[in-house]
């Protein structure tokens, strides 16, 4: 998901009540972990503070949906809790990945409605992942025979955490997500150029062997890559051998590359992904006069939870406020 110009200046305030909940894909596409997979031990018991739930507020609680059709409907919030879990993260997962997903969902639209970012359209949030978060009023077709059973899962995720957002000083979080990292989480100043106290680096579960395309592999060939820069940056120059066009890169101490230098022009990590359509800023570039390849671990910007991250832990007994605490230190978890 492209990070729009308004949630970057929205970034740069922790104060402001803006929040983000977008993936670079669907994974409720995803095939689901290995099921006998081996994983980390989850954190400690959890740090984040359940105040109460306000369950009946949150059962009056209504969303103004804005359709991919232009229509506008109005849902309950634990409905379109639901909807959103069905498109944004595979319904296969353990209860407590399912609701930590939840929570985050309901954050995102809550915050989303305060922004007033689709007042124009008389709505709250879209159902466009590329703008706001996924939705799905109908199941998934890959559910199958399974589809009772995931919807009754997807029900039970929105019904336990009812009415519960991530606050800090008050204040609703960006609760951004992603999909899996590898070691750990990015730190929000090394993709978005801000800090934020609560989007830090933090270790994470996932594995090559705990996680199905964890690792992935991009080839281009010396025109392809040429093409791809010069559109983008003429001012690059890519004349000479291949191997003379990257240097100066700079990897933080997440995994991730922060900045590169292509032909003279100095890119962050997660520009050179969106240009290349890399999975995630976490590469590393091999090259020769035939071609330019990219190994790359992870799939999304890599700030906050990430989801199969969240999945391991949770197999391993980590709750739903565990696994928000550790992937967004010093929030609280509250009623709405």
């Amino acid at each position: 998901m492209p990070i729009p110009r308004e949630v970057v200046a929205a970034l740069v305030s922790v104060g402001t009540v803006f929040a983000l909940a977008g993936t670079f894909f669907s994974p409720a596409a995803a095939p689901p972990p290995p099921e006998t997979a081996p994983v980390a031990s989850p954190p400690p018991s959890a740090e984040a503070e359940v105040q109460g739930v306000g369950r009946g507020e949150a059962a009056a609680a209504t969303v103004r949906l804005l359709g991919e059709d232009g229509q506008v409907r109005v849902l309950a919030l634990e409905e379109y809790v639901q909807g959103v879990l069905a498109a944004e993260m595979p319904a296969s997962f353990q209860p407590a990945a399912l609701e930590a997903q939840a929570v985050c969902a309901r954050t995102y639209a809550l915050s989303r409605a305060q922004s007033g970012a689709h007042a124009a359209q008389n709505a709250d949030v879209c159902a466009d992942p590329a703008c706001c978060q996924g939705y799905l009023a109908q199941d998934p077709s890959g559910w199958g025979q399974d589809a009772p059973l995931y919807r009754e899962k997807l029900r039970q995720a929105a019904q336990n955490t009812a009415g519960q957002v991530l606050r800090m000083d008050g204040q609703l979080i960006h609760a951004v997500f992603h999909a899996s990292s590898q070691g750990a989480t990015a730190p929000a100043q090394a993709v978005w150029g801000s800090a934020v106290p609560y989007l830090v680096s933090v270790p994470t579960p996932e594995t090559p062997e705990t996680v199905p395309q964890l690792e992935s592999e991009a080839v281009f060939s010396p025109e392809e890559f040429r093409r791809r820069v010069l559109a983008a940056y003429p001012q690059a120059d890519l004349s000479g051998p291949a191997t003379g066009w990257l240097s100066g890169l700079e990897r933080g101490d997440w995994g991730g590359v922060e900045r590169v230098t292509v032909g003279g022009v100095t890119l962050t990590g997660g520009q050179l992904r969106s240009l290349l359509g890399l999975r995630s800023a976490r590469f590393t570039p091999e090259v020769t006069d035939q071609a330019l390849t990219f190994h790359v671990s992870g799939y999304g910007h890599g700030v906050g939870m990430s989801q199969y991250g969240a999945e391991l832990l949770a197999r391993e007994g980590a709750d739903c406020p565990a696994i928000l605490a550790h992937y967004y230190p010093g929030v609280t978890l509250e009623p709405m």
